[in-house]
């Protein structure tokens, strides 16, 4: 029975993959197999999600996937860097700064077929990015520290005497950090409000931390502190199934921000960046971010624990497009050195 099973698994994986071959259009496919590889800039965790995604395209298609994990705006620098070299080395990245490679005129117009079933707001009009998964900002909470029930629920809670000094957050300009949070407070309040309650915020000594969103949650988890703000709740779910003692929680107003993905305009092996760019947005690319415990954008894969894509009910949301943010957070991020210091 054993040796049954296995056979169907693997009767069922090359289903799937020769499925995806099918899907994409010949004449790309084989242009791509003929360039042979694929150098991915990702910002996405490398084992949890890059590397699982690249390995399940190598096996489609044959083509091999390279990957330089960065922040996306340490991404877009090298990006430009290359080009300025007139080496380009990237064929796609992901990440949340492409609207500022799209207007040095470094990014590639193409929506793939795969894309064009999802809704409006994940495909770029003019084809410059996909949305491929969401990133959802909510608090970290280690458990051993705050037992279930007792974690902050609103804005107003984290106010209350027994968590100043018990909090950390990112002090850098993106938006899971501190800036992100000054976002969801301004667009949950308005201005006005907002700075009020930012400046009631700034006495409870939330502690700047100079690491990532993911070091952050393990740092709560190790016991450093007992509430991360602006974490990812993916994130949390992940570790807490694996038995550590740590949870999410959402407050009235969360922001969300997509995760995009574009080619580059110079990209080397531009056929395999399409024949990707395809895979990703294909229901077996979806099915991908949900079996990593990420969130797909595809409304038709739903993600393994359901609660962690905003509902506008339990879960609430502020999703401004990528345009809007590479607008926004260097307002947000000025707000939180003025305020906080």
């Amino acid at each position: 029975m054993k040796h049954a099973a296995k056979a169907i698994a693997i009767c069922a994986a090359g289903l799937s993959a020769a499925s995806s071959a099918r899907a994409a259009d010949a004449s790309l496919v084989a242009a791509a197999k003929a360039e042979g590889r694929l150098s991915w800039y990702t910002t996405q965790i490398i084992d949890q999600l890059s590397k699982p995604i690249g390995e399940a395209f190598e096996r489609a298609y044959g083509i091999k996937v390279e990957y330089t994990r960065s922040d996306a705006n340490e991404g877009a620098r090298r990006i430009m860097t290359e080009s300025a070299a007139g080496r380009m080395q990237a064929d796609v990245f992901d990440g949340v700064a492409s609207p500022v490679l799209v207007k040095q005129n470094l990014v590639m117009a193409y929506t793939p077929d795969s894309a064009r079933r999802l809704p409006p707001k994940y495909v770029d009009k003019d084809g410059h990015w996909l949305a491929t998964n969401l990133y959802v900002y909510t608090l970290g909470v280690n458990t051993d520290l705050v037992p279930p029930g007792s974690e902050p629920k609103t804005f107003a809670d984290l106010l209350a005497p027994k968590w100043k000094g018990r909090m950390a957050w990112s002090g850098r300009a993106s938006t899971s950090s501190a800036a992100g949070f000054v976002g969801a407070v301004l667009a949950a309040m308005g201005d006005d409000k907002g700075r009020d309650y930012l400046r009631a915020l700034a006495k409870q000594d939330i502690a700047p931390v100079t690491v990532s969103a993911r070091q952050l949650l393990d740092q709560v988890i190790a016991g450093e502190y007992p509430v991360a703000v602006e974490i990812l709740d993916n994130h949390a779910s992940i570790s807490k199934s694996k038995g550590a003692p740590v949870a999410w929680a959402p407050l009235e107003n969360n922001l969300v921000a997509l995760s995009v993905m574009s080619a580059t305009r110079e990209a080397p092996h531009p056929s395999a960046a399409k024949l990707f760019l395809d895979f990703v947005m294909s229901p077996e690319g979806q099915a991908l971010y949900r079996d990593h415990d990420y969130i797909p954008v595809d409304p038709a894969v739903t993600p393994r624990d359901p609660g962690l894509r905003p509902d506008g009910v339990h879960l609430k949301g502020y999703d401004p497009d990528p345009a809007e943010l590479e607008e926004l957070v260097p307002k947000w991020f000025g707000i939180y050195r003025e305020i906080f210091g």
